[in-house]
């Protein structure tokens, strides 16, 4: 059963909150500030499950997208719209969509950040090699922390802001 979201736009204490509510077991690490796959490999520890990686796209239509990957996958941008259903090649959606759509900045983009896109303006992918994993890594929405959450759970969380994830074979041939 889902339960009411909290008044959007949503910060760090406000996700973790209502992930608690949900009963959904997590764990947050606090850690210096990442930006990039490589410096969350340099800096992470050790921490259980699936890593990430994410892409806040759009598509000239101006559709925009969310990937969440695993963050070893190999991300062919000029085919993945044929994947996720994009009109033409994608591009990186703009810093102020982002804000905007999922209340996060450039270098915390996070599957979590869909509870902000109260307006369904964002289409939600996850990387199946990513849902090999019980625990799945994510940003709470900003990037000096990691949340781990079970995949299902990341599931019925996305599932109760809205999200019915894509789930997408990266590897397959398009």
């Amino acid at each position: 059963m889902s339960k009411p979201l909290p008044n959007a736009p949503v910060g760090r204490e406000a996700l973790l909150a209502y992930l608690d509510t949900c009963g959904f077991q997590t764990e947050t690490k606090d850690h210096a500030p990442l930006f990039t796959v490589e410096d969350s490999q340099n800096l992470r520890g050790e921490i259980d499950g699936g890593h990430t990686k994410n892409l806040f796209l759009k598509d000239k239509k101006r559709n925009y997208f969310l990937l969440t990957a695993e963050e070893g996958s190999v991300v062919n941008l000029k085919t993945l719209h044929k994947l996720l259903g994009g009109s033409s090649k994608f591009s990186f959606g703009k810093p102020e969509a982002l804000e905007e759509f999922l209340g996060v900045i450039p270098g915390a983009v996070t599957a979590l950040g869909v509870i902000n896109d109260r307006e369904n303006r964002v289409i939600f992918a996850i990387d199946q090699r990513l849902m090999r994993h019980d625990k799945i890594n994510c940003h709470p929405l900003t990037n000096d922390a990691t949340t781990t959450i079970g995949r299902d759970d990341l599931i019925a969380f996305a599932k109760n802001c809205d999200h019915d994830p894509l789930i997408v074979d990266l590897d397959q041939e398009v």
